[in-house]
C-alpha cells in the first residue's frame, strides 16, 4: 500500500472576532487575564482527509469555504486551534500570489533565495538555474525587482522553480487561473508528466475541468466542514448539482409570484422523480421529462424543454409548437405532456433540465422551472454533448 504522504484528523481553525482594535484588545486581555477564549469565528472544522504517494486530490467548494485554509495548515503557514496535521516528504506549495518572493529583489535573485531555502547547494542551482528561467519565460523581466511583475508573471516564476525541484508533493491554490493560456497549457503538461512520474498533487480550482482532468479524488468542503469526498467524478458532479439547486432556489426568491401569471408549471418529474432532488443518470439513458402545467383561463398552452450545462450554458431547447404537438387536458384548467429523449447524448456532468410554458401562440414565456439532473460517467470526451462518429484508416475522397 502507498504511503500517507499528508494525514489531516479532526483539523479546525478559529480566529478571534476582531473587527476593531478594541476587539483585539480585548480578545488579547481574555486571553491573558482570564483565560477564556476569545469570541471567535470557525473556519474549518473537524476536518479529515488523507493523501497517499502517488494520488492526486482536488479541493473544490465555494468562496469562504476553507480550502485556502486548510492549504495553509497543511503547509505549516497556519497552526491548528484542534486537530492534527502531519506531512511525511519534501513539500512544494503555490499558494498566495508572490507568498515568498522579495518584492525588491529581481527575479534570478528570488530564484536564488526560493531554491537556498529548498535546500539546494551552490553547483546544484547553477545546473539548474537556466532551466527554471527558460520554464518562467519572462524574459529580460528576470532581472527586474517583482514588483514590477503583473500578476501572470510572479505565478510563473513561483512555478517554474517548483517544476524544476519537483518535490514529493505539490500544492496550489488557483495557479491555473492568473496565467495566460499558453502558460496554462505548459503548467498541466508538467502536472500530468509529474503525476506519471509517482507524483503527488493537491490541487484547488473553481475550474471542475482542472479538477477533473489532473485528478482521481476530490474532496468538498462546505461552510468549513467536508460535505462529500471520494471518486473526483462523483464529487465534483453532486457539486456542481448544488450550485444549481441554489441557483433556481435565489432565482424563486427574486421572483415569488411566478405562479400567479397566466401560464405556471405546477411539477416537473424526470424519470418519475419529483421534487428538487438532482436525479443522476448514467450515461447513454433515457430520460423522461414530465410536466403539468396550469392554464389561469383555461387555453391550452405550448411547451418549451431546454437542457442547458451547470455553468449556464444552453444546450438544448425544443418546444411543442415546433414539432406540431399539443399537451393533455386532465382537468380543468391543467394540462399534461412528456418529452423523451431516446438515449440522450450527455456527456457526464450537472445539467439543468428547463421548462417554460407559453401562450397558444407561442409569443411569450409566462413561468420556469428547473430539474437537475447528473449524468453518470467517467468519459472524458470534450464538450457538452456525444456525436456519433467513427475513425477511418485513410481519408475519404469524393470525385
Amino acid at each position: 500500500m502507498s504511503r500517507v504522504l499528508v494525514r489531516v484528523e479532526c483539523l479546525g481553525k478559529s480566529y478571534p472576532k476582531a473587527f476593531r482594535s478594541s476587539d483585539r484588545l480585548r480578545a488579547l486581555w481574555r486571553l491573558l487575564f482570564t483565560q477564556q477564549a476569545a469570541d471567535s469565528i470557525t473556519v474549518l472544522d473537524d476536518v479529515s482527509l488523507e493523501v497517499r504517494r502517488g494520488e492526486s486530490l482536488g479541493l473544490i467548494g465555494a468562496n469562504g469555504a476553507g480550502k485556502s485554509t486548510l492549504l495553509k495548515l497543511i503547509t505549516g503557514v497556519l497552526t491548528p486551534t484542534t486537530g492534527t496535521v502531519a506531512v511525511h516528504g519534501e513539500l512544494g506549495a503555490l499558494l498566495e500570489l508572490g507568498a515568498g518572493f522579495h518584492p525588491e529583489h529581481t527575479g534570478r535573485e528570488n530564484i536564488v533565495m526560493s531554491a537556498a531555502l529548498h535546500g539546494l547547494t551552490g553547483a546544484q542551482l547553477r545546473a539548474q538555474l537556466p532551466r527554471i528561467i527558460e520554464f518562467a519565460d519572462i524574459g529580460r523581466y528576470i532581472d527586474e525587482p517583482v514588483k514590477h511583475y503583473s500578476s501572470g508573471m510572479v505565478v510563473r516564476l513561483g512555478f517554474a522553480v517548483v517544476a524544476v525541484l519537483k518535490p514529493d508533493l505539490l500544492i496550489t491554490d488557483e495557479v491555473l487561473a492568473v496565467g495566460d493560456e499558453a502558460f496554462q497549457k505548459k503548467c498541466i503538461a508538467w502536472m500530468q508528466e509529474y503525476l506519471d512520474d509517482g507524483g503527488t498533487l493537491i490541487l484547488v480550482s473553481h475550474s471542475m475541468y482542472h479538477i477533473q482532468k489532473l485528478c482521481r479524488r476530490a474532496c468538498w468542503l462546505r461552510e468549513g466542514r467536508v460535505e462529500m469526498t471520494g471518486d473526483v467524478f462523483d464529487v465534483t458532479q453532486a457539486y456542481l448539482a448544488f450550485q444549481e439547486r441554489k441557483t433556481a432556489v435565489d432565482a424563486k426568491t427574486e421572483h415569488p409570484h411566478a405562479h400567479d401569471v397566466e401560464f405556471s408549471v405546477l411539477d416537473v418529474r424526470i424519470n418519475g422523480h419529483e421534487g428538487e432532488v438532482p436525479v443522476a443518470v448514467d450515461d447513454g439513458e433515457t430520460v423522461r421529462v414530465g410536466v403539468r402545467l396550469r392554464s389561469r383561463d383555461g387555453r391550452k398552452p405550448a411547451i418549451v424543454v431546454g437542457i442547458v450545462r451547470a455553468d449556464g450554458t444552453p444546450v438544448y431547447g425544443v418546444s411543442s409548437d415546433m414539432d406540431g404537438f399539443e399537451p393533455t387536458r386532465t382537468a380543468e384548467g391543467i394540462f399534461d405532456c412528456e418529452l423523451v429523449f431516446e438515449r440522450h447524448g450527455l456527456l457526464p456532468g450537472s445539467y439543468s433540465i428547463r421548462v417554460h410554458p407559453m401562450d397558444p401562440e407561442g409569443m411569450r414565456i409566462f413561468d420556469t422551472v428547473d430539474r437537475t439532473i447528473t449524468v453518470r460517467g467517467t468519459s472524458r470526451e470534450f464538450g457538452m454533448v456525444r456525436l456519433p462518429h467513427r475513425w477511418s484508416a485513410c481519408v475519404e475522397t469524393t470525385s
